[in-house]
């Protein structure tokens, strides 16, 4: 009787689960991968190549350097690979390409999308699978959709609107040059929107009248009766946000019918002062400014690593999506750092990385090295309200940070010295 009874209670002590001294089972720690992936989703085909493939550039770069640092150092050095994936130009291909991107790869997070209707229908695709999403898509509503695993860290929209009317008031104000009446133009995307309506804010703001406000089609092929318009209603300066033709066609015809104010300012960073934009324009380009949500002029070593590799990699400085993406992976692995150390069993779970994400606070470090601004650290919605936007203007063919004027690289050319009005 006494050998059946020891009998059962050594199965049932076999049977029973390994227990903690408060009693709680024990967890297996997460099994880790060789190495950490990370996707790059940005349009490399269509209208809007030209900002993915720099963007997918920056990434590659900051993958470089990251690895080179020594990879994820609390999760033992893991480095980061990259798998690339092409978002297309409609809603259709971007969700199809974060589908891909996903089931093949099985990334811990992705980065890109560059504009903003893409990151929207994307965003479903991720927020379904629980994959971290560090977009660098700029209009507000970004995020205001209520997403859980998406996160910006660059300046939004609307503060790219703000910072071009700032910089034109500040800029006004120092040569000694009024600025009463603005003129604010868009193409009518909800990303040209958001930045109008940053800029029509701040222009109330400031006790600055709005003579004239037009949103024109993105792929407008003719600027003259809008210019026209600008002329009449005397508008002593105009904020603009293009893309990249649109941009192209304004500045032709603002010098083709006599009609230039006395400052254009871009707003959006996406026309202007970009590479591709100063080619097509040639002399044309000059004093024309625009918002930028990189700055490449930031004065330390990182930053000058950064640009010294993309500068050999593609012959010119580094364009706002290159830089974005640059800093993005940084920030991404220091929330893979902080979830290493928060959370040793599992750190690359979804729900664990995005409260690392939601607890970073830098201020330090190459993520903050490449930023324009000195503090990373995001709220519930995803985005970091400490961002900041800095402002290039061409000079001699060349873009220079000449905004804010303690950070400017170079003295604003303000107002145009070929200002018709």
């Amino acid at each position: 009787m006494i050998s059946k009874v020891l009998r059962a209670l050594l199965v049932i002590m076999v049977a029973l689960p390994i227990v903690t001294g408060c009693g709680a089972p024990q967890e297996k720690p997460a099994e880790l991968p060789e190495s950490i992936v990370v996707g790059s989703l940005e349009p490399l085909t269509g209208a809007h190549a030209v900002f993915g493939a720099e963007a997918k550039t920056g990434m590659e770069i900051a993958i470089q350097h990251i690895n080179e640092a020594g990879g994820i150092e609390s999760l033992g050095g893991l480095p980061l690979e990259l798998a690339v994936e092409d978002c297309g130009e409609d809603a259709d291909s971007a969700k199809l390409g974060a589908e891909s991107l996903i089931s093949k790869h099985d990334p811990v997070a992705i980065l890109g999308l560059y504009i903003s209707r893409l990151t929207v229908a994307a965003s479903e695709v991720t927020e379904r699978e629980k994959v971290i999403l560090v977009a660098d898509a700029l209009v507000d509503d970004v995020t205001g959709m209520g997403r859980q695993y998406l996160f910006r860290p660059a300046p939004k929209a609307s503060q790219h609107g703000a910072s071009a009317v700032q910089f034109v008031l500040e800029a006004s104000e120092k040569a000694g040059v009024p600025i009463e009446q603005l003129a604010i133009v868009n193409e009518d995307s909800s990303f040209g929107r958001s930045n109008a309506i940053g800029a029509m804010n701040a222009a109330l703001d400031n006790g600055v009248t709005v003579v004239y406000q037009k949103e024109y089609p993105y792929d407008i092929s003719d600027a003259s009766a809008i210019v026209g318009e600008i002329a009449a209603a005397e508008a002593d300066a105009v904020i603009s946000c293009p893309y990249f033709t649109d941009g192209i066609i304004f500045a032709n015809t603002f010098e083709e019918m006599s009609s230039v104010p006395k400052f254009i300012a871009g707003m959006g960073a996406c026309g202007y002062t970009d590479p591709e934009s100063i080619e097509a324009l040639g002399e044309l380009a000059d004093y024309y400014a625009n918002t930028y949500s990189y700055n490449p002029a930031k004065d330390t070593a990182q930053n000058k690593k950064f640009v010294e590799a993309f500068t050999a990699e593609t012959g010119h400085m580094p364009t706002e999506g290159a830089g974005m993406n640059y800093y993005a992976m940084w920030v991404l692995k220091e929330a893979l750092e902080l979830s290493g150390e928060l959370f040793p069993d599992d750190p690359l779970n979804p729900d664990n990385l995005r409260q690392a994400f939601l607890q970073l606070d830098l201020t330090s470090g190459p993520a903050v090295d490449t930023y324009p601004g000195d503090h990373i650290a995001f709220t519930e919605t995803g985005d970091n309200p400490d961002a900041k936007a800095i402002i290039l203007q061409v000079l001699d063919g060349e873009p220079k940070v000449v905004w804010p004027f303690e950070d400017a690289e170079a003295e604003a050319v303000f107002p145009r010295p070929d200002a018709d009005y």
